[in-house]
């Protein structure tokens, strides 16, 4: 899957990251599509029928996603490679931004198909990596983590958690073409997926009749 950040407001959005908006939100907002960008960014350009083969559907499946994304700006024909019989694509962005605070009143069930999406895709990249652990290297099993840690915090300290853990992920080499030909020899792809789930407390009956200054509403959360 292509990198994404949902809610991340950073106000330096880096060249090569679209920041979703409603048109492109409701044109992500299919899981189909969401691999298919995210195939195009991790091995680069390819064709529809290749596409096809790596996602188990078929290629005039394939072709249609492609071509809407294609409208929505998220992918392109890669003109250079392309001929008469098969059209290639490639990826415009490497990375995705869902930051607009209001696009999730504005467009509920578009946000929540493409989070939702985004969600199982990594649910599946984690279970292949589980998959793959045995066999791996020793080096890079000894890298492996899966851990979460329950913290209680309020909504503005829980922003600024999300952004030291970004601050702390963009000090590493990114995986792009230009930085894997600069990276030293042994260096793979790492994938770092964060998050931060809010677990609101269910309100008691005396919260619900008698709601006082610290009684949670959720209107503040992330």
């Amino acid at each position: 899957m292509a990198d994404s950040k949902a809610g991340r407001d950073d106000p330096q959005v880096e060249a090569d990251t679209v920041v979703l908006d409603a048109k492109g939100l409701r044109a992500l907002a299919h899981p189909v599509r969401v691999q298919l960008v995210g195939l195009l960014r991790k091995h680069g350009p390819s064709t529809a029928t290749r596409l096809a083969e790596r996602l188990g559907v078929n290629s005039g499946t394939a072709s249609y996603h492609l071509r809407q994304l294609g409208a929505a700006g998220f992918v392109e024909e890669d003109v250079e490679r392309g001929n008469a019989r098969e059209r290639w694509w490639r990826a415009v962005h490497r990375t995705t931004e869902l930051s607009d605070r209001d696009l999730a009143d504005r467009e509920p069930e578009a946000t929540l198909a493409y989070l939702q999406s985004v969600a199982a895709i990594y649910t599946l990249r984690t279970q292949r990596t589980l998959n793959e652990l045995g066999t791996m290297p020793r080096a890079w099993r000894d890298t492996f983590d899966m851990s979460d840690c329950a913290l209680r915090l309020t909504p503005e300290e829980a922003v600024a958690l999300r952004q030291e853990l970004r601050a702390v992920v963009t000090r590493y080499r990114r995986d792009t073409p230009e930085e894997a030909a600069r990276a030293p020899e042994g260096a793979e792809r790492i994938a770092v997926i964060t998050q931060l789930l809010p677990e609101l407390d269910a309100p008691t009956a005396a919260s619900e009749t008698s709601p006082g200054p610290e009684a949670p509403t959720g209107a503040d959360a992330p």
